[in-house]
């Protein structure tokens, strides 16, 4: 009888650590599949003379050599640092900004919180498709402003080559900055009062609270910020397409414009697949070290 329990009871602690496992084994092996698989798939052909259909005729590093000769990739990486530097820089100041205001227990925090979060639910080809409205000189700012008497007024950067690439920041600054908002405000919300009380206590102004105590122990959301904004900047496409198209000319293409160009527009599909894998290995290099350093101070 103490045997047939004990098998019962055997049965069921198995049972128990297998049947999560079993549960998300299906999602598991679709994901190793559609994700990793694909992954590795871009990899390989990016090495092939891959052109509408993929090739299995191996070049090996001649698509990443012929990638770095074109004009076209060359002006990509060049619009990505302008976008990703003033992306990055100016979410993150309004975003710390705004959390700070926030931070107060200002009247009416709880409507603000989810005004300046609802940009963050939309997509970004709706974001795209809003700002090219408002942006259009025809029918957008430029055109009410002269509704409305002012004749002089002119905003015209989405037409302007040299500025067409602010166009882009601007819309994306205003998605993104409302969840950096919310990631620095948390932030805040962590920290121990009794240290910042103790430091009023000895006499420091708020800025030395801010410079001193608040700022340095907001470290792990400005990196977790720099991680998310990199990422988004990187991989950007939908926003750009929706809003200008990658132009006018190539002012706004960036890489991941570039690469669906060259895979299914230009038939050049293991030019393609080779600047899919610098963005992957560009993101890779961000967010390699970002998971090792959360993994090394968890333990």
């Amino acid at each position: 009888m103490a045997t047939t329990t004990d098998t019962g009871v055997d049965f069921r602690t198995r049972l128990q650590t297998w049947l999560p496992k079993l549960v998300l084994s299906p999602s598991l092996a679709i994901m190793l599949v559609f994700v990793y698989g694909f992954i590795a798939f871009t990899v390989y052909l990016s090495f092939t003379d891959s052109r509408m259909l993929p090739s299995y005729e191996w070049v090996g590093w001649q698509n990443y050599d012929r990638l770095f000769r074109i004009r076209e990739w060359n002006i990509a990486l060049t619009n990505l640092a302008v976008f990703a530097t003033l992306y990055i820089a100016i979410c993150t100041v309004i975003g710390l900004m705004l959390a700070i205001l926030l931070d107060q227990k200002i009247r009416g925090e709880g409507m603000l919180r989810p005004i300046f979060l609802y940009p963050m639910a939309l997509s970004f080809i709706v974001t795209g498709t809003a700002w090219k409205w408002m942006l259009d000189p025809a029918i957008g700012l430029e055109n009410t402003m002269h509704l409305w008497g002012w004749e002089s007024f002119a905003f015209g950067w989405i037409k302007d080559r040299e500025m067409a690439i602010y166009t882009i920041v601007i819309a994306a600054v205003w998605q993104s900055s409302g969840f950096v908002m919310a990631m620095f405000l948390a932030g805040l919300r962590g920290i121990d009062n009794e240290i910042l009380k103790a430091a009023q206590m000895d006499g420091a102004s708020n800025f030395q609270l801010y410079r001193r105590i608040i700022l340095p122990q907001l470290r792990p959301a400005f990196l977790s910020a720099f991680v998310i904004l990199s990422h988004l900047a990187i991989k950007s496409y939908d926003l750009v397409i929706a809003l200008t198209g990658g132009g006018p000319g190539n002012a706004t293409a960036l890489p991941a414009t570039f690469m669906y160009s060259y895979t299914f527009t230009r038939n050049q599909m293991g030019i393609g697949a080779a600047s899919a894998v610098i963005m992957l290995m560009t993101i890779a290099a961000i967010m390699v070290p970002y998971l090792y350093a959360e993994l090394r101070e968890k333990k």
